[in-house]
């Protein structure tokens, strides 16, 4: 497209946002008065496959398509695994000011709207808190998950959902003395308080902040939580 934006969102995951096409939700019928409907070419099938014919070019013999949602570019000597993900800008009018974020269009037809820049801030004003301990974290569980899975010692999970559960881990748990320590406290917390049902009060959220991790339509639930730090805690054998 010819505006577009290309944002790191996290180590390894890439959005690519088409900025000419802004969707766009309201809390309450009547809060946003729409503007024109927007009649130029760039559709979700075109985004998409405008990309993945850049990619290919870019990266022959290297490209998976076959993902819902993310493009992946497999990795070289010289380069980590990526996930290219397409989007158009997105925001969310409330009663009083707005949220912007962004719209992803899968393949199978659904859509997801994600809060990247609040993910980000969230994640950096955490980090700082930690004394830069929160996204080691976080790495280091994404990689554990990958090595249970790999090894058939547990079922995949996605990395974002991994992220969330260290984002709602406490800031003190970041300061013990060793990583042992850490991840020891991480995954405890993780499965102690993932016990029973969902609260009323006292929620956790994505890493954005924006939204609950838990709810009906989400697809994960707190048992996967629970089950993951689990299995996780007996994979580092821990007593």
């Amino acid at each position: 497209a010819n505006n577009t934006n290309v944002r790191l969102d996290s180590d390894v995951d890439i959005a690519v946002e088409c900025n000419d096409v802004l969707y766009w939700d309201e809390s309450e019928k009547g809060t946003h008065n729409p503007g024109t409907p927007y009649e130029g070419i760039w559709t979700p099938e075109k985004l998409r496959s405008e990309l993945l014919a850049a990619m290919r070019s870019k990266f022959p013999g290297q490209i998976d398509s076959s993902g819902s949602t993310a493009i992946q570019i497999n990795s070289s000597s010289a380069r980590v695994d990526a996930d290219v993900v397409p989007c158009f800008s997105f925001r969310y009018h409330m009663k009083y000011g707005s949220r912007d974020g962004t719209k992803v269009f899968k393949t199978d037809g659904s859509n997801i709207v994600n809060y990247p820049a609040q993910q980000l801030e969230h994640g950096v004003d955490k980090n700082k808190r930690t004394n830069y301990a929160y996204k080691k974290g976080v790495r280091l569980l994404k990689r554990l998950e990958n090595l249970m899975y790999e090894s058939g010692e547990f079922r995949e999970l996605p990395s974002f959902f991994i992220e969330c559960l260290v984002f709602n881990c406490p800031d003190e748990i970041f300061s013990k003395p060793n990583w042992t320590e850490r991840l020891r406290g991480l995954l405890f917390h993780i499965w102690n308080e993932l016990q029973g049902e969902e609260p009323s009060t006292d929620r956790w959220t994505e890493a954005n902040d924006c939204f609950f991790l838990f709810h009906s339509s989400q697809k994960w639930s707190r048992a996967d939580g629970r089950e993951f730090a689990n299995a996780a805690w007996n994979y580092l054998e821990f007593k």
